[in-house]
């Protein structure tokens, strides 16, 4: 019989928030590094006075104020926001919630974060402090806790049912605690978690590279050991013995291992499970699995895990021995226990499933050892990852062609077709790349990725995400994106940009063959390979917008039509000087492949001027030295100004104190100063002291603009211009905010990160980045 009043279960409810929207304010807020209000215009002064700075624009009744959190305030804030992140969507709406463990009315205790989901309730305690110190005794806390999580559980059964497992967190944050000292002791033994700033940050890190699947691993954290269910998980399954280790073969459904699962991640937090071997996910790869098993992927390789058995055991009954094996089928009982097997091999598979609408649905293959401690799981880690060979790149395009011909999805079919024909370019005994392109481990000349790179890009084939293909890559594609017979129209397609293709090598080793046989060269180079076949496609594609080819048209009649374009390159790549040859060909590395495109069509571009792709404009813009060295004037003005008005007004707000307050970047700027003293002393140009107000980086101006932002001396000097009305600058990226006012910062420090690169010709502005630095210049100087 529960101690509660239904009045109280009310009153206990009521401080609980499982509104979606209202959580999602909440969350809004609590992530905010301020405590924020709208106050009337006339409360103002006083509110400044308590501490309040005005923000963003103002209403029209009121004035928005800010004020820093409180740190406590700020770490219970920051606690609130990770259960949040993890998935809990029953929290408590502010500081004031209470729960009774005891009838009496003195039986009663604030909890500062209460998170409950439909398995778990925490109850959350948090101390802190601003400066780092030794945190003081928690015995009294500590010594009465036992009795208050018991009444804790019962008031959380009247108010939740029953079945919720209840864990209290004592969290900690710049408090240094003894984790064997007596304190954590007694809070271990009510079987409670402590949190400090080694878990918080782990957690943020799983929350950043696992979204929503983190909640795994962090039940694995606070539960470890612990039963879900009496009831005992049974799987079929082979006993074997390998290595000298019994291990276990079976099927298990995903949503199963990965509430049984354990990663061992190389971090702080696991520091008591050393050594530890897992690396954290990629966000990205997690995603992209997932996509893949929703779309019908599946990996037939296994998991392979180890059961911990430190307090629960599996069991395995055996059924059957074969004559002539020494493996026995049987069915393998497997503890109902959170974070016993710990995932050697096969994360991103298991947590791929995490989001899957196939978790509870499909099985995955699982090996399975018993009780191997951390250096042989390290040891099974390291062999799998050093000894097993990954497919090879090339050989993986190779086989699209077998994998996805009969897809339903034509992103999938697209790349058959682009790996069908690339085979059959290096496979035609009657073509001129004949035997010429490696495939899969068969060597040759050329790599097979240029190739699959540049029929994507050069719009021979169309581009397509999933069914939906890309307007613009299919006007001048030699693919009927409208024939629904797939196959016949594969088949067609590939038929006539093979045709196509080879014409066109053809031609340039009847008429060229000083330059098709040399190989490494123009032509027979990975480089000419990727730029070549661009090239092809580019003139593919003016002549199709010109109206003079269509889907219609044979290869040989386009061909016909670009022909005279491969004369003209072709000519004057014959007739180049030694110093442009020498150029291009010692240019690798990236950028190399479009250096060499753009060099055939500026070639093409001196012939006829009419040909001008739009990349080729922007091209030659960059390689303008009268505009990159405009973009430089300005470039080197506005950043003159910016460093003479910021300290300008630092010095204003802060009279000689000004570099304080900015101790952390002058910090910074003093060792870039040496770095630099040192390296020109280095390369023999002596000593040269540099002053540290030198060294100042753009970021370093748009952080104190932006932290002093509305800020202005006292008194207030004749002509003073606080920094929002110096640098607000509307640069059509909104003008609401403070970020968008500066904005223009962020742009014009990549601009000026590509003029800083003088000697490298890939780098540089167009004459539209110029232009805005021109606006920008033009705003400080007129």
């Amino acid at each position: 019989m529960g101690f509660l009043k239904q009045i109280q279960v009310d009153e206990i409810q009521g401080k609980l928030v499982d509104d979606i929207s209202i959580l999602g304010k909440l969350y809004k807020a609590r992530k905010n590094m301020y405590l924020t209000k709208n106050v009337e215009h006339t409360l103002v002064e006083n509110m400044l006075a308590d501490g309040w700075e005005e923000y963003g624009y103002p209403l029209k009744s009121k004035t928005r104020l800010r004020k820093n959190k409180d740190f406590n305030k700020k770490f219970e804030d920051d606690i609130w926001c990770q259960c949040y992140e993890l998935g809990y969507r029953v929290l408590n709406y502010d500081e004031n919630f209470v729960l009774p463990f005891g009838k009496e009315p003195g039986e009663k205790k604030q909890i500062d974060i209460i998170a409950v989901d439909s398995e778990t309730v925490l109850l959350i305690e948090c101390k802190s402090s601003e400066k780092p110190k030794t945190a003081p005794s928690f015995k009294t806390e500590f010594e009465g806790l036992e009795k208050r999580l018991d009444g804790f559980r019962k008031a959380i059964e009247q108010i939740f049912g029953r079945g919720l497992k209840v864990k209290y967190i004592f969290a900690t944050r710049r408090l240094r605690v003894d984790v064997e000292g007596i304190d954590i002791q007694r809070l271990k033994r009510t079987n409670s978690f402590y949190y400090n700033d080694n878990t918080y940050e782990y957690l943020n890190s799983l929350i950043k590279h696992y979204k929503d699947a983190s909640r795994y691993q962090f039940l694995g954290i606070l539960f470890r050991d612990q039963l879900m269910s009496s009831e005992r998980i049974e799987v079929p399954a082979i006993e074997g013995v390998m290595g000298g280790k019994k291990y276990y073969m079976f099927s298990i459904e995903p949503h199963i291992l990965l509430k049984i699962g354990f990663i061992l991640h190389r971090t702080r937090a696991n520091e008591s499970e050393m050594p530890t071997y897992q690396r954290l996910l990629i966000p990205t790869r997690l995603s992209s699995i997932t996509k893949f098993i929703n779309d019908g992927g599946y990996f037939p390789n296994s998991i392979i895990i180890n059961f911990n058995q430190k307090k629960h055991h599996i069991q395995f009954e055996s059924l059957s021995r074969g004559d002539h094996s020494q493996s026995r089928s049987g069915v393998l009982k497997i503890p109902n226990a959170y974070a016993i097997a710990y995932i050697i091999d096969g994360q991103h598979r298991v947590y791929g499933y995490a989001n899957s609408e196939y978790k509870k649905s499909n099985t995955i293959p699982t090996v399975a050892f018993i009780n191997l401690d951390s250096t042989e799981q390290l040891e099974i880690f390291m062999d799998i990852n050093q000894n097993q060979k990954a497919v090879n790149p090339s050989l993986r395009l190779t086989l699209e062609e077998d994998l996805y011909w009969d897809s339903e999805r034509a992103d999938s079919r697209i790349k058959a077709l682009r790996s069908s024909i690339i085979k059959e370019l290096s496979n035609s005994t009657n073509g001129p790349l004949y035997n010429k392109i490696s495939i899969g481990e068969d060597p040759g000349l050329l790599a097979f990725k240029p190739f699959a790179d540049a029929l994507i890009k050069s719009k021979l084939l169309p581009s397509v995400k999933g069914n939906t293909y890309d307007e613009v890559s299919t006007r001048s594609a030699l693919y009927n994106i409208n024939n629904q017979n797939h196959k016949v129209e594969m088949n067609r397609s590939k038929k006539n940009v093979v045709q196509f293709i080879n014409l066109c090598y053809s031609y340039i080793e009847e008429s060229f063959p000083e330059i098709f046989e040399r190989e490494q060269y123009f032509i027979l180079s990975n480089r000419g390979t990727y730029a070549f076949i661009n090239l092809i496609g580019t003139l593919n594609s003016y002549e199709t917008d010109r109206g003079n080819l269509s889907l219609k048209s044979t290869p040989s009649e386009r061909f016909d039509v670009i022909v005279k374009y491969l004369k003209a390159v072709f000519d004057q790549v014959r007739n180049i000087n030694e110093k442009e040859k020498e150029v291009m060909l010692n240019s690798y590395g990236t950028g190399a492949d479009t250096k060499w495109l753009r060099f055939f069509q500026t070639l093409v571009n001196k012939k006829y001027k009419n040909y001008e792709p739009i990349e080729l404009v922007d091209w030659k813009e960059r390689q303008d030295n009268d505009l990159q060295e405009e973009a430089r004037k300005y470039g080197e003005k506005i950043e003159r100004y910016m460093k003479k008005k910021v300290i300008e007004k630092l010095k204003q707000l802060f009279n000689d104190d000004w570099d304080i307050e900015i101790g952390k970047i002058q910090r910074e700027c003093e060792a870039r100063a040496k770095q630099e003293i040192e390296k020109q002393y280095k390369e023999g140009l002596g000593r040269k002291e540099i002053p540290w107000t030198d060294m100042f980086f753009i970021t370093d101006y748009k952080d104190i603009i932006q932290k002093y932002w509305a800020a202005v001396p006292d008194p207030v000097p004749n002509g003073f211009k606080p920094f929002n009305e110096e640098f607000s600058i509307d640069v059509g990226f909104g003008y609401k905010s403070k970020e968008d006012k500066t904005k223009w910062i962020s742009v014009f420090n990549s601009h000026r990160n590509q003029l800083a690169h003088q000697g490298t010709k890939e780098k540089g502005l167009n004459r539209e980045e110029v232009s805005f630095l021109k606006s920008i210049y033009n705003y400080f100087y007129n």
